[in-house]
């Protein structure tokens, strides 16, 4: 490691690299806060930090920004390159440096996951990925889109809906198996090997292997219109002509049914987009991009960032990938895709044909990312200019934080702070503080001691151009006495945004003004400002509301005597809330680990008096 430095000199001294083997492994750039800024790996570590040396000559380069706030260099020695490969991946998705190939994606798109993993499977929409052994697919750009398929496949290969890894034991099943949605595992009536066979279907469909679904639903058409089952032969015929013009509606990629993926790369000074193409059995299915706003290294370091960073969370990894830029260590990169997948992966750098068209169409994607954020970038710059005009600021609120305070009664009480930079939500800024002053409610001293924690004058950080307050001119006088014991004053500006009558709207204060500022409903400004405000009072009541549910269930199971932290997560586990719990009879509860007879007993005894 080496020592702190002054910002001024360089962090990698020759006596530093003296220090350093010849020998593979992963190194780390900290600033002086001890703030990783850049994780990076190499098959010898000397000669690859050595060549940060003459890094520095280069005034405006790329390295050079990020060396001038380096301050030390941490190094992690592995006994293999590859090695080095797989921890440079795993540290960057967990610190996320700030030069490093973040692909962020605010929107959350949905996924489909098939619980393959339980043996009864179910087709759910979800939100994140998890390791748990299930089949994920997506994300999906379009949900609506994902529904619709949703509702087809659980039309065509029914399994069951109900929560929980193992179906509940009914003596009659639900109302979905009596309108054909479900074969009711829970009954006993459900023929496992079919109900395999569906699962598989649906694995195989989401996959893009959707001719094999037009194949199935023509099949099963031929065969109902045979019988003479004709209201099914319709629903079959209904089902392949709204399939047929899905798939017609794609874009044929080539003369193959090959599964690919296909990456454009477009750089633009610290810069980047990545634009990146689904195509399933020779279809376009899909497409995602990322925007980067400062990343080190060059073309090829980046294109290696994405793909580490894209295919690292159990994502499905088809045999072929197109890249419009060769990665650096492709053979490294193919080696450690190959054991992700669990089969060859080829990396390819396609100069002509179909291939270098679908790249060509992939760079189009994310040049035109770039013309997006030039012009997001100017309208949110023409809004705060309103912003500051309106409000009659000293400086343009590049970066806006908004307080809200959370409670019933003054229990459970909960701060939320949110952060708007250059116009949109800078979700890692966000933060929650539980209230420790009491549980009498009192949102002054609350805000009071958010805010004193907040801007305390040991507080390292960057500070707000704005501090909005949810609330009146009571509320904006303790922001404005805060801001001015903490010394904040006058580097921090404050307003508040209180909702009033109806008929008047919604009102905005500001420091030394006896007057609200009063702006027509449709005022852009104004619209701006309840979106802040909105979005810290959902940060902070998503919150509140997980604390009051916890203490709820707390307070009803501790009381049962025999009932420890580990019988509770399990009948949480198995019964979801309280009141199922509450509901659930002596039979029912004695399936739980852990809970007898005489256990079950004493909990609806508790639980019943309640």
């Amino acid at each position: 490691m080496t020592p702190p430095r002054k910002s001024s000199e360089s962090p990698v001294t020759p006596a530093f690299l003296r220090t350093v083997p010849h020998r593979p492994g992963v190194y780390l750039m900290k600033d002086g806060l001890g703030k990783i800024l850049y994780v990076g790996k190499a098959r010898d570590l000397r000669n690859r930090l050595a060549s940060y040396r003459g890094a520095e000559a280069g005034r405006f380069s790329k390295t050079a920004v990020m060396l001038a706030k380096a301050v030390l260099v941490e190094t992690i020695l592995t006994a293999t390159e590859k090695e080095a490969l797989i921890l440079e991946a795993s540290l960057i998705k967990k610190h996320r440096p700030r030069y490093n190939v973040i692909l962020r994606d605010d929107k959350n798109y949905p996924y489909l996951k098939v619980t393959v993993n339980e043996k009864w499977p179910r087709l759910v929409v979800c939100r994140r990925r998890r390791k748990d052994g299930a089949r994920y697919f997506g994300p999906y750009a379009n949900p609506a889109a994902m529904r619709d398929t949703l509702a087809l496949l659980r039309e065509l290969f029914p399994l069951r809906t109900c929560k929980g890894p193992h179906p509940k034991k009914l003596q009659r099943p639900c109302l979905n198996e009596q309108i054909g949605r479900c074969p009711a595992p829970c009954c006993d009536l459900a023929d496992r090997q079919a109900y395999l066979e569906a699962t598989a279907a649906i694995v195989a469909i989401l996959e893009g292997k959707k001719s094999e679904l037009a194949g199935y639903l023509k099949e099963r058409m031929d065969e109902a219109a045979k019988g003479r089952e004709y209201e099914r032969a319709a629903f079959f015929r209904d089902r392949l002509v709204s399939l047929q013009k899905t798939l017609e509606s794609q874009a044929v990629a080539a003369g193959h049914t090959r599964n690919q993926d296909v990456f454009g790369l477009i750089r633009r000074g610290l810069a980047a987009a990545v634009s990146i193409i689904y195509v399933r059995d020779g279809l376009v299915s899909g497409q995602q991009s990322f925007f980067m706003e400062t990343v080190l290294g060059d073309d090829g370091e980046v294109m290696k960032g994405c793909l580490q960073q894209f295919y690292g969370d159990e994502r499905n990894i088809p045999p072929e990938i197109l890249l419009s830029t060769a990665p650096a260590n492709i053979e490294l990169l193919g080696d450690w895709l190959a054991e992700l997948r669990g089969g060859v992966v080829q990396l390819k750098v396609p100069r002509r044909g179909k291939p270098a068209e679908l790249v060509l169409m992939a760079g189009n994607n994310a040049e035109q990312l770039f013309a997006d954020e030039e012009q997001k970038s100017r309208s949110n710059l023409a809004l705060l200019t309103a912003v500051a005009t309106t409000l009659k600021l000293q400086k343009v609120p590049r970066r806006i934080e908004c307080l809200d305070i959370s409670n019933i009664g003054g229990k459970q009480a909960v701060g939320s702070l949110i952060c708007f930079k250059e116009g949109e939500p800078d979700k890692k800024s966000y933060r929650h503080y539980r209230i420790t002053g009491g549980d009498t409610p009192d949102d002054y001293a609350m805000m009071s001691e958010v805010l004193h924690r907040r801007f305390a004058p040991d507080k390292e950080g960057e500070l707000p151009d704005l501090l909005l307050v949810d609330g009146g001119k009571g509320q904006l006088n303790v922001a404005v006495q805060i801001l001015a014991e903490t010394g904040r004053l006058p580097e921090v500006e404050s307003a508040a945004i209180a909702k009033e009558k109806k008929q008047e709207g919604e009102k905005l204060f500001r420091p030394g003004r006896k007057n609200p500022i009063l702006l027509p409903g449709h005022s852009p400004v104004l619209l701006f400002l309840m979106r802040v405000r909105d979005e810290s009072h959902r940060f902070g009541i998503d919150l509140h509301r997980r604390l009051r549910g916890k203490a709820t269930l707390q307070s009803g199971l501790d009381r049962v005597p025999g009932i420890g932290p580990a019988r509770r997560r399990r009948l949480l586990r198995k019964f979801g809330s309280l009141k199922r719990i509450k509901a659930a009879s002596g039979a029912e509860l004695m399936e739980v680990e852990g809970v007898g007879a005489e256990l079950a007993m004493i909990i609806r005894e508790h639980l019943g008096s309640d």
